[in-house]
């Protein structure tokens, strides 16, 4: 781990430059009034390890469709709450992984074939299952002038399916991390308090103004009219009704979207020491599981 002194003197990002102002570069970093704060986090080690997974484990389902809507092969990757369930009569909480990830990706990282049984046994929480499904490496969760749809594919393709296994999903939950979380904010808008039960967003991908997510992620919306399109902030009006809980760590690079979001709807969730990552993102899946399982059961 670096010192802050050490920090200051060999620079980070521009860093070392104030150092000779008796460390108010660093003052001013960690104030978020300029910008490094995450770097700065990093190096410090702020940041954590990702914790070991509970011990109960179960085995998981693979669901393999060639997808009208998004034009390739998808997988959907089912965890159940226990070994010996079915997805029969089980609700269902639909997982959106982030860029660059799948389905199966998100469930092995984040290691929810562990924290689902485990919550469900040992933590009081009620029977579903998650369906953590492919969504593209940069899709974003929303339809794309190259035809890729994968919220269509969430509603038209992966629920039916579910629901000829047996599942219920009249009423659906959603959860996701960054571009899943917002992708999950989308599903959400999509469905409504109708069909959405809950919605969690762990650490969402919000962007002020399409330059932003253009300098973030070129391949995050295909021009301003998409963004405007599929901007959350402008139609949260469409989430009246829905439960929601939001979660960021301080030193995510998100967190000032996050906050914006949090003064706005005032959901469930905090603002917490961490950054984009695992190590943010495990510690909270019990409680996130926990709020998914009794609105779904509810």
């Amino acid at each position: 781990m670096i010192s802050r002194r050490a920090l200051l003197i060999g620079g980070l990002g521009g860093l070392g430059a104030f150092a000779a102002a008796g460390g108010t570069g660093y003052a001013l970093v960690e104030n978020d009034v300029l910008p490094g704060r995450v770097r700065l986090d990093r190096a410090l080690g702020r940041c954590g390890d990702v914790p070991a997974a509970p011990a109960a484990s179960t085995a998981v389902r693979r669901l393999t469709w060639h997808s009208a809507h998004r034009r390739t092969d998808v997988t959907a990757t089912v965890v159940l709450p226990a070994a010996t369930r079915s997805l029969r009569g089980l609700p269902v909480a639909v997982a959106l992984h982030g860029s660059g990830g799948t389905g199966a990706s998100a469930v092995r990282s984040l290691a929810l074939d562990h924290y689902l049984p485990d919550a469900v046994a040992h933590g009081g929480v009620p029977p579903f299952a998650i369906a953590a499904v492919d969504g593209g490496p940069d899709s974003y969760w929303h339809p794309r002038a190259d035809g890729d749809d994968p919220l269509g594919m969430i509603v038209d393709e992966l629920l039916p399916r579910l629901g000829k296994e047996g599942a219920e999903t009249a009423r659906i939950g959603a959860i996701g991390w960054s571009m899943g979380g917002y992708g999950a904010l989308v599903l959400a808008r999509r469905l409504g308090a109708g069909r959405t039960a809950a919605v969690v967003a762990s650490s969402p991908a919000l962007f002020a103004s399409y330059e932003d997510a253009h300098g973030t992620n070129a391949r995050s919306f295909d021009g301003a009219a998409d963004f405007a399109r599929n901007d959350v902030s402008t139609a949260l009006d469409a989430l009246k009704g829905v439960p929601v809980r939001v979660d960021c760590g301080t030193s995510d690079p998100f967190a000032p979207m996050a906050r914006k979001l949090r003064d706005r709807i005032r959901p469930e969730g905090s603002m917490g020491g961490g950054c984009h990552d695992g190590a943010f993102w495990r510690p909270r899946l019990p409680a996130q599981l926990a709020f998914l399982g009794h609105h779904l059961a509810g």
